[in-house]
């Protein structure tokens, strides 16, 4: 592989020692601006009318070009009406982004508008609405709607999940699992309430979810770019994304699972933000038509007993200031954020076409823009995933280097343990066997089985830098090893009897 610009650098200073290698790194991180420190964006929000919007660009701007992100379209609310809105990177704020998990607002929503009717209650058995709901095989009776809407429910949220065809055949599945915890007791986040929220939904009106939301919440708010689908493979949305990685981003389709109910939502900032809006409005649209009462929209926001910071799709975070209720989402290939800040009247929305593994950019770019909207000028953070994927790099760079060092010596090590007994020498060899067996139940062993639909690169973009240390540190252990194998084969034959180096020294011949 041709490596130019500062990677260059990095490799010839590898080449100079462990020492050089860090110096190295440290120069191409500073030639790129990584290491200057944080800095405000470059309007200042405090002047005339319209300064929000300028300095609102300014910020998201600096911030997706310091961060290195392909994308990233926002909006800001002031009192339910527009202040800010705008995107980088091919983004704009009509541009469709799955929301991922900002979705489970909307099926809260969408669930309370059936409580505020009187179908269904918070507190109503699930099982009422859904007979056939039942989890380990000892049916579900003590679990409600309320602890499905707050993650206090006990469901477990297991890594992969079969793809099934419908949302009855996802509530079906759940029979299999086991409870992760006794109902009500405590908060754990699980994607599965929500697919049976969906469900319920479906069963309280005899309508399909997707629909519902359509007809009952985007219509009505003019969401004419949003929709709900039940699959990653049911929108082109999902192949438009992107996981970062050593400053930069890969393009990569969405990994195939069902999102719908939890995450499955694909909208756009503008459309997003007319459900905030109506939010702040206490559930009523821009015009006048009420989808909700202002006593549920309140409660809605209020945290819920046993389930810590979460209230009923959406979740206070405590580290702010000033004080907000929200929602963050992230799949593998996208990430979003939505606020609203009831102290000040702002709300914003943060879609971005990208995922970082290492960092929750929506959040921190939705915190810049609530800074902006009360006139503070927010810093711009150090790009600290992409020094974390570089100092990656510089342990992959170094494991090549001691590989290779490894290989050379192969001969010396085969001569040191050739009389060692065969157990010694495997044990020896051991180590070298960690990370091509960490690489094959990465990349084989989680991707395997039946009805798994990750893939091979789905299980590379989990995070690329720690992928790659681990595929090379694979390949360089098996060669060092294969290595030193051959030169103990070697060794061996040569000591064998018959061999001219196994004949002991013959004294010279004389003639006379």
């Amino acid at each position: 592989m041709t490596v130019n610009g500062p990677m260059a650098g990095r490799t010839r200073a590898l080449q100079r020692g462990p020492g050089a290698a860090v110096r190295g790194l440290l120069a191409a991180a500073a030639s790129l601006g990584l290491l200057a420190p944080a800095h405000p964006a470059a309007a200042d929000p405090s002047g005339p009318e319209g300064s929000v919007k300028d300095a609102a660009d300014a910020y998201v701007a600096a911030y997706a070009d310091r961060q290195g992100l392909p994308g990233l379209s926002y909006a800001v609310l002031q009192d339910g009406e527009a202040a800010a809105r705008g995107g980088v990177g091919g983004l704009g704020p009509d541009s469709p982004v799955p929301a991922a998990s900002v979705s489970k607002a909307f099926t809260a929503f969408a669930v309370l508008q059936l409580v505020d009717e009187g179908r269904i209650g918070l507190d109503t058995p699930v099982q009422t609405v859904l007979p056939e709901f039942s989890i380990g095989g000892e049916g579900a009776g003590g679990i409600t709607v309320r602890m499905l809407l707050s993650h206090t429910s006990g469901l477990p949220n297991p890594m992969i999940i079969p793809a099934a065809s419908s949302y009855a055949e996802s509530v079906a599945e759940i029979a299999d699992l086991d409870l992760a915890s006794t109902p009500g007791t405590t908060y754990a986040y699980s994607n599965l309430n929500y697919r049976t929220l969906a469900r319920v939904v479906e069963a309280a009106t005899d309508t399909p979810f997707d629909r519902y939301l359509e007809d009952e919440v985007f219509a009505p708010l003019g969401m004419d770019d949003t929709f709900s689908v039940h699959s990653t493979n049911d929108a082109e949305a999902f192949t438009r994304g992107h996981v970062t990685a050593y400053g930069t981003s890969i393009p990569l389709r969405e990994m195939s699972s069902d999102v719908g109910g939890s995450g499955g939502i694909v909208s756009t900032a503008d459309d997003i933000s007319a459900f905030l809006a109506m939010i702040q409005r206490g559930g009523t649209a821009s015009d006048g038509t009420r989808l909700l009462s202002d006593d549920l929209v309140r409660r809605s926001m209020e945290t819920q007993e046993g389930a810590g910071t979460y209230g009923l799709g959406w979740q206070h975070t405590s580290t702010a200031d000033p004080a907000r209720v929200g929602h963050d989402g992230a799949l593998p290939r996208s990430s979003a954020r939505i606020d609203v800040v009831p102290s000040t009247g702002t709300a914003t929305v943060v879609l971005m076409d990208s995922y970082t593994p290492t960092y929750q950019h929506p959040f921190t770019v939705s915190t810049g823009l609530i800074d902006i909207a009360r006139g503070a000028s927010p810093e711009i953070p150090a790009p600290v995933p992409t020094l974390i994927d570089l100092g990656l790099l510089l342990v992959t760079l170094l494991v090549v280097a001691l590989a290779t060092r490894g290989a050379r010596r192969a001969g010396r090590w085969a001569s040191r343990h050739r009389a060692s007994p065969v157990w010694r020498r495997a044990m020896r060899l051991i180590p070298l066997a960690l990370m091509p067996t960490a690489a094959f139940v990465l990349f084989i062993g989680l991707t395997s089985g039946p009805g798994n639909p990750a893939t091979p690169v789905d299980a590379f973009a989990l995070w690329p830098a720690a992928t790659v240390l681990l595929l090379v540190g694979a390949l360089a252990s098996a060669a060092v090893a294969l290595a030193r194998l051959t030169r103990l084969r070697e060794a061996n034959s040569a000591m064998r009897p018959g061999t001219d180096a196994a004949r002991p020294p013959q004294p010279p011949r004389t003639t006379s």
